[in-house]
């Protein structure tokens, strides 16, 4: 890295969690590129759920805009009843071994959306399993095939209306996605970093952020936290914080933006580089041409 590039790592505005319409935002990567610059963020990364569809046009525009990019996916993953989202940083999309967990966790959340469709009908709400399975939305609507084609059924209003009226009639709230430790092998085989999101909203039903619930996530195989999340007040953070510098581990933080479909702001913590402690993930930042 130069002179310049070293800058720009300790001082920039960052976003490291980020996602499209390519999973369940209503923004596409241009609007996500868009917004960024509007905001003086220099470094992003978009992390969408189980896929890489966006990837290389999210890097393709944001080096265009001037923008440092980090390759990145936010991988599902399950165990003992706690659904843990893993951002992996610095990925070859390529990676078939990657690939195949990200199908797999797709297939899965297919299986519990038609899982969950039946339990409604079995409950006598006015859906039906062969309209589901042949529905389509355009993408730009934000969240997943069962919410829309809910709200589409005039049962829902919105994603806050889904999750209290109707989720709590399910007996899998969400998928059966890979363990933890397949996905974190996943991660590695592709060259990534295996961070955890928001660990103050995923262990929030677990006793929450403890010295105890964070060391489980490492013996899982997890490099660091995100930190700086909206998910997390300032006890959170400092606790989350504490424990990345006591244990030498990567500290993140983005905003999981998902382009309005609920209430979260692009670049939100507000966060700068300089709070972060990237490690190896620093090596993945692909910079913008800095030629004169």
């Amino acid at each position: 890295m130069n002179a310049l590039q070293q800058a720009r790592t300790r001082a920039v505005r960052a976003d490291l969690h980020v996602h499209t319409c390519a999973s369940d935002s209503r923004w596409t990567a241009a609007q996500v590129v868009d917004g960024c610059r509007a905001k003086g963020i220099g470094l992003l990364a978009v992390a969408d759920h189980d896929t890489t569809d966006s990837v290389p046009i999210a890097e393709s525009l944001a080096l265009e805009s001037g923008i440092g990019y980090l390759r990145a996916v936010e991988v599902s993953s399950t165990t003992d009843g706690v659904l843990i989202h893993i951002l992996a940083y610095g990925i070859d999309v390529e990676d078939p071994t990657l690939r195949g967990v990200l199908d797999a966790n797709q297939t899965q959340a297919t299986t519990n959306a038609v899982h969950n469709l039946r339990r409604l009908v079995d409950l006598d709400y006015p859906v039906s399993l062969a309209d589901f399975l042949a529905y389509e939305y355009h993408r730009s609507r934000g969240g997943f095939k069962l919410l829309n084609y809910l709200s589409d059924c005039g049962i829902v209003t919105d994603l806050r209306d889904f999750f209290l009226a109707i989720a709590p009639h399910f007996d899998k709230p969400w998928a059966s996605y890979v363990h933890p430790e397949r996905a974190v092998a996943a991660i590695r085989a592709a060259g990534g970093i295996p961070v955890m999101a928001h660990p103050g909203a995923s262990l929030k039903h677990r006793s929450g952020v403890t010295a105890a619930n964070l060391s489980w996530m490492c013996s899982l195989g997890i490099a660091g936290f995100e930190c700086y999340s909206q998910y997390h007040d300032a006890e959170t953070i400092s606790d989350c914080v504490t424990f990345c510098d006591q244990h030498d581990l990567a500290i993140t933080g983005g905003s999981d933006f998902h382009g309005h479909l609920i209430d979260r702001a692009l670049g939100s913590p507000e966060v700068y580089t300089g709070q972060f402690r990237l490690y190896e993930i620093q090596d993945h930042i692909l910079y913008p041409d800095t030629k004169a």
